[in-house]
């Protein structure tokens, strides 16, 4: 009988041990499950485009030949701004042109004055003929002040409804003025409030930086509406020694990147250069930028 009990006890002990080693792999299994799911990724990481007004002078000079300095950089796509050299009334020429350099469109900025009734949908079919998924409003003063904001959304409003039903996105870009005092927050907040969740809130990080606001809570604010972000590096004169190169200016760059792939719902991430320090050409900048945020996002997932 004892004899027995003893090998009872042995094999609830054995029983134990054996439970507790199991746990210990699986919480370890699931820490290690936890911390890889964690982890930002490549595949995490939104397209790169650039937007073109960035080198506008250099389009203007040799349209081609810009754009085959743009693709050597290692972008995969082009905002236009309105220039499209020699293929104004060529879309498909364009595309053409833009497949041989292995760009796509992510987007294009197009005033509102462009949008108007009788021009709409000559507008929106030549972008929609290059495979423009996004047309952006740049700036306009109507979106900067109180007696003219209301109708100015209105407009925004019905534009988005024509541009719904092409199935085309439609956003606003943000300079400093739009993030100025307005009921209580800024004019940018009113667009954003007043407007249904698939309007695209393009959000410009320099111009952020620049009004002195936090450009990751803005993110943070409107989930899935920051589908493009413009990384421009910027910042208030009285900012020295750096310089408005992305990677070598005051905006922490990881922690924006970590909002818009966490929150922002940002399938691109547009390179915008409108300051050329140290003599450097507009080219020369806008390289630079980019291997500043190819340095950050590497930095990013090895990390």
């Amino acid at each position: 009988m004892q004899r027995k009990l003893i090998q009872l006890v042995s094999a609830i002990g054995m029983s134990c041990l054996l439970l507790s080693a199991c746990q210990d792999s699986f919480t370890n299994s699931s820490a290690e499950q936890a911390k890889t799911k964690s982890q930002t990724t490549m595949q995490d990481i939104p397209k790169i485009s650039v937007q073109l007004w960035s080198v506008n002078e250099d389009l203007a000079k040799d349209f081609k030949n810009t754009m085959t300095e743009i693709a050597s950089m290692g972008f995969t796509a082009v905002e236009f701004a309105g220039d499209f050299g020699p293929y104004e009334n060529d879309p498909k020429g364009l595309v053409q042109f833009l497949d041989s350099l292995n760009l796509k469109v992510s987007g294009a900025h197009v005033p509102m004055r462009k949008l108007t009734a009788d021009k709409f949908d000559e507008t929106v079919d030549f972008y929609q003929a290059i495979g423009t998924p996004m047309i952006l409003v740049p700036s306009d003063k109507r979106a900067e002040k109180a007696e003219t904001i209301n109708a100015f959304v209105t407009e925004l409003n019905a534009v988005a409804k024509k541009m719904r039903a092409r199935g085309i996105g439609f956003g606003f870009h943000n300079h400093d003025r739009e993030l100025v005092p307005y009921k209580n927050s800024t004019f940018w907040d009113y667009i954003a409030e007043n407007t249904q969740q698939d309007f695209i809130l393009q959000l410009d990080v320099g111009w952020v930086q620049y009004a002195q606001k936090d450009p990751v809570m803005y993110v943070q604010r409107y989930p899935n509406r920051t589908v493009t972000t413009h990384y421009k590096a910027k910042y208030t004169d009285d900012v020295k020694n750096k310089k408005p190169l992305i990677g070598q200016d005051i905006t922490d760059w990881k922690a924006v990147l970590k909002a818009n792939i966490a929150v922002g719902g940002t399938q691109w991430l547009v390179v915008e250069q409108e300051e050329y320090p140290d003599g450097l050409t507009p080219l020369e900048a806008v390289r630079i930028s980019k291997q500043g945020l190819d340095e950050i996002i590497n930095e990013l997932i090895t990390h």
